[in-house]
Order: structure tokens, then C-alpha cells, then sequence
């Protein structure tokens, strides 16, 4: 198994001059959130909850500054009345999702969320693109960034389980 995925996806987002990293504390992101604190020249967010994020990533748009937005899956609900905000707005909005409910899970109560995700983002307008494969980061990840930041449109990358791996649950 690849397990570069998670560099290809920092190094593009830097790349594509992605200063800003928003974000909810998430195993399935730890890498990301990590590597964006160590790095002096991104700004590092952590976010008490997702839809703040929403309203910070339009903030840095109208500065003049591109940001993403990281959270699970379960966050999304969180977000669902700001998710109008960058389609009203013309901003662009670019989010990584790492997902629960899917492949192998064990928990229960990620279930009605996890299946809910791209769903729910897809009637709110968010066009979705989902990665399983480690081989389809790069192309999946720029193609979101440009269709982002280029067609000025809410965007987001769906990590799924396959990907990040399934988490244990240990029932009590």
C-alpha cells in the first residue's frame, strides 16, 4: 500500500498556493494537520467546528488567499446551512473529507452520517470527488484545486475508508 498519499496531498495543496488549512482535530487527517502546523508559512486553523470553517475559507478568498477546509465525514452536517454561502458568493471552496460509514465500519453511529455525505453535499451544489485509491490521489486532488479555484466553485474530496483505513470499534 501507498502510504504517500497523504505528502502527494500536502505538496500539491502548496503547490497550488493553498496558504490557509482549516481544520477539526480528525485521526483521518493527522498527517495533514501536523504537517501544516509545522509549516512556517501556512497558516494552521484549528476550528471548534466545521461550519466555521465555511465563513474563514470566503474570508481568505476576499483576502486575497487560498485555504481548505479538513474534516470528517460527521462534520459535514455541521455545515450544511453555510454550504449555500460559496455557491451564493461565487467563492471558492475546496474541502478534504475524511470518511466514515463506508468501507469496514465498525461504529455504528457513523453510519447514518457517513452514508448521508455526499448525498447532502450534492444537493447543496458541492460537486464531490471521491479517492479509494492511493493512485488516484494526484489526479483526483489537482482536479479538485482547479476546479475550485479556477471555476470558483465548492468542491470537495471525499477520503474514503479504503484509503484511510477502517478504524476499530470495540463494542461494550
Amino acid at each position: 500500500m501507498n502510504e504517500t498519499w497523504p505528502e502527494e496531498i500536502y505538496g500539491l495543496l502548496r503547490e497550488n498556493d493553498i496558504e490557509q488549512i482549516a481544520y477539526v482535530p480528525d485521526a483521518g487527517h493527522d498527517y495533514l494537520i501536523k504537517r501544516s502546523i509545522a509549516d512556517p508559512d501556512v497558516h494552521a486553523i484549528a476550528l471548534t467546528t466545521e461550519e466555521e470553517g465555511v465563513g474563514l475559507l470566503a474570508g481568505a478568498h476576499l483576502g486575497g488567499s487560498r485555504g481548505v477546509l479538513l474534516m470528517q465525514s460527521s462534520g459535514v452536517g455541521n455545515c450544511i446551512n453555510l454550504l449555500s454561502l460559496p455557491r451564493a458568493g461565487r467563492f471558492p471552496f475546496l474541502t478534504i473529507i475524511s470518511m466514515r460509514g463506508d468501507f469496514g465500519e465498525g461504529n455504528p453511529w457513523q453510519m447514518p452520517m457517513g452514508q448521508s455525505t455526499q448525498p447532502v453535499l450534492e444537493a447543496c451544489d458541492v460537486t464531490c470527488l471521491c479517492i479509494d485509491d492511493p493512485g488516484e490521489v494526484s489526479r483526483t486532488i489537482s482536479a479538485a484545486i482547479t476546479t475550485a479555484f479556477t471555476s470558483e466553485l465548492p468542491v470537495a474530496v471525499l477520503l474514503g475508508q479504503r484509503l484511510l483505513g477502517a478504524k476499530v470499534f470495540e463494542k461494550r
